[in-house]
């Protein structure tokens, strides 16, 4: 096992970290404090290829691997984690289609996110369906070569600039997570109404909407996969898309301890820099190791769905901890900064803020650990 990047992997590094402090951190305190879509980012991130980069070549992509992926993420997620989100926010929507599209549906959807600058946006959660996805409440109904589409979701990351959605709907409300179908649904189909972009404690470059499908007509071709294999597809789909998350909340944690790091090295208590304390230089030790594990983590996760292995297992282990890291040694951050890390106008109060929701999208901590259970328990059930 060898952890050194290539020269390749080491570009792709050096070219997400220059564009995230060179275009994404002079604008990010702008977007956190009015929620603007950051257009000019997204062009130009764009424009450079650091969008759309898990699309394979054939469909306009790099085809990258989810490894490299994680590279970008916790480079570009360092700069704003919120702007990083609407980056990143098509390779969940199109997930799915990759896992289990066929080649019209790749050429139909994935392809012009290549082409042009354009978003999709994965819509799995309601208001009273989250973690329980079971309990999804939205229907599609097959009419001849179409479903009709009905339902309300939310939380719904992009939704306010996606030209698609990835939909999962009861086609067989009776076979609980059997009956569940993943459908692409064009979002200027009739019938289908965006909410408000919310606001949010954190993250808020991001742009988070409710989706209303009231009676959607879209044809049948449209189904990712078989009917009944949805919430199979979507759970598939997060082996590939949860290593990435973790590695930007990797980011936001690193991000976190440079700052921490250089105030406590610059700010004076009791004659001395607070570093030489230690009680915060052991704070600071325990942040750079729990970074450091967090990212090993999230390497394994990603090299082993890369080598063709299911990693549902490290995938979980590695969003799971990253999202929990993330949590504390932002906290930490704002602790060693003391009441200045409580103000607006220095930034380690933004990075808490932007850490709490890895706990909660894309399977809570709670999904995780109950996700990791089961897999241990399986495996030694079966005595593998």
């Amino acid at each position: 096992m060898d952890f050194t990047l290539t020269e390749e992997q080491r570009a792709l590094q050096e070219l997400a970290r220059d564009f995230a402090r060179n275009e994404i951190e002079p604008v990010a305190p702008h977007h956190d404090r009015t929620g603007e879509f950051a257009w000019d980012v997204y062009k130009k991130a764009h424009s450079i290829g650091l969008m759309n980069t898990h699309i394979p070549e054939e469909y306009g992509g790099p085809g990258l691997h989810v490894f490299e992926n994680c590279l970008l993420a916790e480079e570009l997620a360092a700069g704003c984690s919120g702007i990083y989100t609407c980056m990143e926010v098509n390779s969940l929507a199109a997930a799915p289609l990759l896992v289990a599209g066929t080649e019209e549906q790749k050429q139909q959807f994935l392809a012009p996110l290549t082409r042009e600058l354009r978003f999709a946006a994965y819509a799995v959660t309601e208001p009273d369906a989250g973690s329980d996805v079971a309990a999804i409440g939205t229907r599609a109904v097959r009419h001849g070569d179409e479903y009709v589409i009905t339902g309300h979701k939310m939380w719904i990351t992009g939704a306010g600039h996606a030209s698609w959605f990835f939909v999962l709907a009861y086609t067989d409300p009776a076979a609980k997570y059997q009956g569940m179908s993943g459908i692409v649904v064009p979002a200027d189909a009739p019938g289908v109404k965006v909410g408000k972009k919310e606001t949010n404690m954190g993250q808020r470059a991001s742009d988070t909407r409710a989706v209303d499908f009231e009676e959607v007509r879209v044809p049948v071709a449209n189904r990712v996969g078989a009917e009944g294999q949805g919430f199979l597809i979507a759970m598939q789909a997060f082996d590939r898309t949860r290593p990435p998350v973790a590695a930007s909340a990797v980011g936001v944690a690193r991000r976190a301890l440079e700052h921490a790091v250089q105030y406590a090295k610059e700010r004076q208590a009791f004659g001395v820099p607070l570093a030489k304390h230690q009680a915060i230089s052991f704070m600071i030790a325990d942040m750079a190791k729990e970074i450091a594990a967090a990212r090993l983590l999230v390497w394994h996760a990603a090299d082993k769905n890369d080598r063709g292995e299911r990693n549902t297992l490290e995938a979980a282990f590695a969003k799971c901890f990253a999202a929990d890291t993330v949590m504390r040694v932002t906290t930490d951050a704002v602790q060693i900064y003391g009441g200045y890390g409580y103000n607006t106008e220095y930034p380690v109060e933004k990075l808490m803020r932007d850490a709490k929701v890895f706990q909660i999208y894309e399977g809570t901590s709670q999904i995780q650990r109950i996700v990791i259970a089961r897999r241990l328990l399986q495996e030694m059930t079966s005595g593998s």
